[in-house]
């Protein structure tokens, strides 16, 4: 199979995780970058080596196969589709997009075009998570029957460069980190049927205490703690909280409780972890070893797409799974406004799991 040449678009604090990630599969190299700061975009290309241009003139480019949307959320459905007007495929950092609306929107323009939208996280392939998929799908613990799935913190803005935009439209815990935790569920235990909710805004406004922006004040427009029930359609009924405004917790990330047994799987945010197992009738969890390669990172979608574009296949990180997702996400927020159930409508089949044993750099044709 041939490489495929990645173009960036977005120069942010993730880019460089995609070009460390990119470079572990033959199958994918990133040539190009823009962003909307022609100067940051100049810098990040010297950096690592790459051509800078604009966005335009990046999307352009008849060398370029595959474009990379690392923009803030609220702009991931525009940029997508002027990406698929140009028949590139693209691959969107998470969310998809803000709205139900905008991301069936893009599903719909790439369907027309004949392009592949991919999307994060894809850290539900790395070694931790696909290890969990093979114990429950070997029957180890039995069918799943209940899960838990929790991050909690508070808020971003003593580390991050720019914080305010986590309290905006299209931030918040369920949209910002809750794609990790709900794509594992996914791809653990298969599609949502319906969703209860409930969430609250608790400080409507936090202040920055990071080096370069002590006391500049954020205004909160978004719900910071979220809590939910999910039932899945294999019957299987989570628990999910996502909240910007606990100070400290000792609650596992993701724990799946099946019929024979329970298991412990590793932060959704992370290629590795430990995953721990504890049949029915035991006190103690015991370890297990992994069945994948943990030496995998934040690309691995990418490069799963182009085999999957080269050899007809679908793939794993797809824009049917982030679109799941984002209904999942917004589900939620319906439900706490409005005090009731509400069904999911989208339609997803369960990603397919990796094969065990492939060699680092390497994804199944």
């Amino acid at each position: 199979m041939r490489t495929l040449n990645l173009g960036l678009i977005g120069t942010g604090n993730i880019a460089p995780a995609y070009i460390r990630g990119c470079e572990l599969f033959d199958i994918i190299k990133v040539t190009a970058c823009a962003d909307i700061l022609d100067d940051r975009a100049g810098a990040f290309a010297a950096e690592h080596g790459l051509a800078a241009y604009s966005v335009d003139e990046l999307l352009a480019r008849d060398d370029i196969d595959i474009v990379v949307n690392l923009t803030i959320p609220a702009a991931h459905a525009a940029i997508s589709l002027q990406i698929i007007e140009t028949g590139k495929h693209v691959y969107s950092e998470k969310p998809l997009a803000i709205s139900r609306a905008e991301g069936a929107e893009v599903i719909k323009a790439a369907k027309s075009a004949g392009v592949r939208v991919g999307c994060a996280p894809d850290t539900f392939l790395g070694g931790g998570l696909q290890t969990a998929r093979k114990v429950i799908d070997d029957g180890i613990i039995g069918r799943p029957i209940a899960a838990t799935a929790v991050f909690m913190a508070h808020g971003p803005e003593a580390w991050h460069p720019n914080p305010g935009i986590f309290y905006l439209e299209g931030g918040g815990p369920l949209f910002d980190m809750g794609p990790y935790y709900l794509t594992a569920l996914v791809s653990l235990m298969g599609p949502v049927a319906r969703v209860a909710g409930s969430a609250r805004i608790t400080f409507p406004e936090r202040i920055a205490t990071s080096e370069t922006l002590m006391g500049q004040a954020l205004p909160v427009e978004v719900n910071t703690h979220v809590a939910g029930t999910l039932e899945f359609e294999c019957g299987a009924i989570a628990t999910v909280i996502t909240s910007f405004d606990i100070w400290g917790h000792h609650l596992p990330p993701i724990e799946i409780h099946g019929e024979k047994g329970s298991l412990c799987a590793p932060d959704p945010n992370r290629f590795d972890g430990d995953v721990q197992i504890t049949p029915g009738g035991q006190r103690e969890w015991a370890d297990v070893p992994l069945s994948h390669t943990a030496n995998i990172g934040r690309g691995a979608g990418v490069a799963d797409m182009a085999y999957a574009i080269q050899s007809g296949r679908p793939h794993r990180a797809s824009g049917a799974l982030a679109l799941h997702v984002l209904d999942i996400m917004c589900a939620l927020e319906e439900s706490a406004a409005l005090g009731q159930h509400v069904a999911i409508q989208s339609r997803l089949d369960q990603p397919a799991a990796l094969p065990a044993g492939l060699p680092d750099g390497e994804l199944d044709t």
